[in-house]
């Protein structure tokens, strides 16, 4: 089945703002300044900074009871930290690492994951990430994600966040095994909101596709341009910075959890879940990446058993 989205089209209730504060879109750089700087001093403008390339590549095995990562592969600064097992040997938490925290005009990304047969991996990340502004080159990410049969892979990255004048190209293909699950978000913020910016200028193309076994269950495409009619479209971001994407494959999802699932709400903006066919897909759209984290959380934590058959555990790193 083919599955076509917009933002903000996935059709579910609207809820109430609440006290809850919002969560500062206002990281700061680290280690690399913004593509289109000025020169100061004798330096030469930062858009002349070398690109940065970087591969990792991890594959998990089940060895008896244990998930393990049994490889891994990675060229230049894109790191995973060593796994470790806060739920037993079962399940292999492993930390994505981008060590310069941000990516510049110019700069490729690729991750490449593979969850071998009855193997179980969760992944996260230390932090947001952060797409600075370009002068004119743009910037991209690659995701490659493998789970085969009988295996489950959660992909649970922290926000990402698209500064104004940022050129980013965004695509994750997801290949699943026709008994395998996958549970996995994608949370963006455009723009440093606790700073008052918004995304004027710039664009961020985002491509989603989700294959079990040799059928495409879900693709998604979208362009948004900064300053575009998008960001303020009733059919789009109706003036919200955030918004965000959960997608989960796999398991029985029975009517008592997908109302349970439906009673949740975020702490503020909106939510909304869709249970289709081969899949269920919720949406987040506000002002706060902390409400859409943890609306997200939320979800898996009532997810999980059915798709994995375990109690969520969240990762160590969420809590620093």
């Amino acid at each position: 089945m083919h599955t076509q989205a917009v933002l903000g089209e996935v059709a579910a209730r609207t809820t109430e703002g609440s006290h809850a504060a919002n969560h500062a879109c206002d990281e700061a750089h680290a280690g690399r300044p913004d593509d289109n700087a000025p020169p100061t001093g004798n330096a030469r403008a930062a858009h002349t900074h070398p690109t940065w390339r970087a591969e990792l590549a991890l594959e998990f095995e089940r060895r008896g009871p244990r998930t393990v990562l049994a490889r891994r592969r990675h060229d230049g600064p894109l790191v995973v930290q060593k796994p470790f097992y806060p739920e037993g040997d079962g399940v292999c938490h492993a930390i994505v690492v981008h060590p310069p925290a941000g990516i510049a005009g110019g700069d490729e990304l690729r991750l490449d994951v593979d969850v071998g047969t009855g193997a179980h991996a969760l992944l996260t990340t230390p932090g947001a990430g952060k797409w600075y502004r370009s002068a004119g080159r743009g910037a991209s990410q690659g995701i490659q994600l493998t789970v085969r049969s009988r295996a489950a892979l959660e992909w649970l990255p922290q926000e990402t966040i698209v500064y104004d004048g940022a050129s980013a190209a965004l695509q994750t293909n997801v290949s699943l095994a026709a008994e395998a699950s996958y549970l996995g978000w994608e949370i963006v913020c455009l723009g440093r909101t606790g700073s008052g910016e918004r995304f004027t200028r710039g664009v961020l193309s985002l491509a989603t596709e989700v294959r079990r076994g040799d059928r495409l269950v879900w693709i998604e495409r979208a362009r948004i341009d900064g300053g575009g009619r998008l960001l303020h479209a009733p059919a789009g971001m109706r003036g919200a910075p955030v918004f965000g994407t959960l997608v989960a494959v796999g398991g029985i999802i029975s009517r008592q959890t997908l109302d349970r699932l439906r009673a949740e709400a975020p702490l503020v903006g909106e939510g909304a879940t869709t249970h289709l066919p081969e899949l269920l897909v919720a949406r987040y759209l506000g002002p706060s990446t902390e409400a859409a984290r943890d609306y997200f959380a939320r979800l898996w934590s009532i997810l999980r058993p059915a798709l994995a058959g375990r109690e969520a555990v969240r990762p160590r790193i969420w809590g620093t």
